[in-house]
């Protein structure tokens, strides 16, 4: 009994851990800068999943911690600019700048900014981030502009959708 007392602690953590990742789901923040007539952008994704996603067709998968800064940005900026489009125009996706990523325990928030026509009142979103990868995959996406705020749900199937303000 003392001994099944000593591990039951790992064996706890361990189920938590296992327990907190089982399902597949990303946040992303859009605040649209009427001053900068942009959209800022904040995207958090598991980095597990995240890492899975930059290794899709490479030979070897990534490992986010062993890369630097000038080896990682191209692959999320690469990823970005192939699973998140914004566009005001069909066929014309908005350019996407990568501006910052933060490390937290479990996940990674990846900061970028897409400039907006000085007319724009909307956009259009494919947010299929790690849709093709996890069928249960949702990316949830929260619109603040100005004292509009508005949430979205992506999924498989429903990929894309207008965002207005």
């Amino acid at each position: 009994m003392p001994k099944l007392l000593r591990i039951l602690p790992l064996l706890l953590l361990v189920s938590l851990a296992a327990w907190a990742h089982t399902y597949h789901a990303s946040l992303m923040e859009v605040r649209f800068n009427p001053e900068k007539q942009r959209l800022e952008i904040a995207l958090k994704v598991f980095t597990d999943d995240l890492e899975n996603a930059i290794s899709q067709g490479q030979p070897a998968p990534y490992t986010i911690g062993r890369l630097s800064r000038t080896q990682l940005d191209p692959l999320l900026l690469n990823l970005l600019r192939r699973e998140v489009q914004l566009s005001t125009q069909p066929g014309r996706p908005l350019p996407l700048t990568l501006v910052g990523l933060q490390k937290e325990t479990d996940s990674h928030w990846l900061f970028f900014t897409a400039p907006l026509p000085a007319t724009a009142t909307s956009v259009t979103l494919r947010q299929g981030l790690l849709l093709t990868i996890f069928p249960d995959q949702m990316n949830l996406v929260n619109l603040t502009a100005g004292k509009q705020k508005e949430s979205f749900l992506f999924r498989s199937g429903n990929e894309e959708q207008e965002l207005k303000w």
